[in-house]
């Protein structure tokens, strides 16, 4: 659903919203790729004079440079604060053998929270045509998933033979080594050791408890900290000292609290709910639940994905779905598709309006806000991709068209 928005904002290149400066552009794979250039070239750069430290984050430049150029983004977004993320490939087997890979590469994504740290903010985008799956979410939902660490940057490896497997922990003072005795494997299986550390958990904490306050919103953390008691009971009791020393005194002005619930708890809890409050998940935890969340409000095609940093000024701004491999195969072969670009449009808005309110830019934001307003306002009027009309008329009814690309 590409709109040809630059009709209703600017036309004449000349007056071009001007951008001090640079955003950096991380491109993807496949389907969304071909949806990211469409987007640059017919809504922002038609409208916005912006320069764009530009990184191919595809999957076949990753391989060739080693994975260098996905930290190279990352160490640009530290330096100009704004970055905005195309989808990428995560490989797996199968496509190491299709892309013929040098090796399995890590989770672009992973590689580039690892680097920044901070939180990922998900929130759907709400059209008021558009059913939800649950129906008692009125209000949107928005989860804070924790960006650093856990499964993300865990060493998970297969034994094929029996023996002990060891967790060695040697302090850096040279003081005697504390050892855990994990599994004695009788035969082959598979292990995994991970980690997080306090300066990320508590940075964390602080962006979910800012982010509620700035929302006027109740927090919810959820952790299984009756199986992990010591892992997962580290992030409930830091996330309770913060909030006691920092935050209860506002949280209790704005009339809206902080509770710690056990993650299946909190996951009926939310099925109950009507919306309009913080959730703030371990990292798993964050990326299953809000692709629940976001088919829950009707469409993974709708919802916004940010990285906000623990220097509370720079973020990374992305869509919350994959690469539309499906869709692809099908452009592949010279087939119409309708791919849902709105979650990828909102990556660049949301972008482009944090780098307005950094530079005072008050132009930038107003055609930011505008775009995603222009966006929800042509599928509530009727015009939209066929994922979204399937949610409103069942996808056997839909014939396929790309009159979309010109509404």
């Amino acid at each position: 659903m590409l709109f040809v928005l630059h009709v209703l904002f600017l036309t004449d290149a000349d007056k071009r919203i001007k951008v001090a400066n640079p955003v950096v552009e991380m491109d993807g794979d496949e389907m969304t790729r071909i949806i990211w250039e469409f987007i640059k070239e017919k809504l922002i750069l038609t409208n916005v004079d912006v320069e764009l430290k530009y990184f191919d984050l595809g999957l076949p430049y990753r391989d060739q440079t080693d994975d260098q150029v996905t930290i190279d983004s990352a160490l640009a977004t530290k330096k100009y604060s704004v970055a905005v993320k195309c989808a990428t490939i995560t490989p797996d087997e199968a496509r190491v053998e299709e892309f013929g890979l040098k090796k399995m590469w890590k989770s672009p994504n992973g590689t580039i929270r690892n680097i920044l740290g901070g939180t990922v903010f998900r929130e759907p985008i709400i059209c008021k045509n558009i059913p939800r799956l649950v129906p008692g979410w009125t209000q949107p939902i928005t989860i804070g998933r924790h960006a650093f660490g856990d499964q993300y940057r865990a060493t998970d490896f297969v034994v094929d033979q029996p023996g002990k497997f060891k967790i060695v922990f040697s302090p850096a003072d040279g003081s005697t080594s504390k050892e855990w005795e994990v599994f004695d494997f009788p035969a082959g299986g598979c292990g995994m050791g991970m980690y997080n550390t306090d300066e990320s958990i508590t940075g964390f904490a602080h962006s979910c408890f800012q982010y509620a306050i700035g929302k006027k919103w109740p927090l919810y953390m959820s952790t299984k900290n009756t199986i992990l008691k010591a892992y997962d009971g580290r992030f409930k009791d830091i996330f309770q000292d913060i909030f006691e020393k920092n935050y209860k005194p506002e949280f209790d002005k704005l009339k809206i609290w902080y509770e710690h619930r056990l993650i299946d708890d909190m996951v009926a809890q939310v099925l109950k709910s009507s919306g309009a409050f913080v959730w703030a998940c371990k990292n798993y935890d964050g990326d299953v639940q809000s692709d629940i969340l976001a088919q829950g409000f009707g469409s993974l095609g709708l919802m916004t994905s940010v990285l906000v940093c623990p220097d509370g000024k720079t973020i990374e701004a992305e869509a919350a779905h994959g690469t539309v491999t499906r869709h692809y195969r099908e452009h592949q072969k010279g087939r119409p598709t309708s791919t849902n670009p709105i979650a990828s449009i909102f990556a660049w808005t949301r972008g482009l309006e944090h780098r307005g309110k950094l530079d005072g830019n008050p132009d930038l934001i107003k055609f930011a806000q505008t775009l995603e307003q222009v966006c929800v306002a042509t599928v509530e009027s009727g015009t939209m991709t066929k994922d979204l009309a399937g949610c409103i008329h069942g996808l056997s009814k839909i014939k396929g068209s790309l009159d979309y690309l010109n509404k």
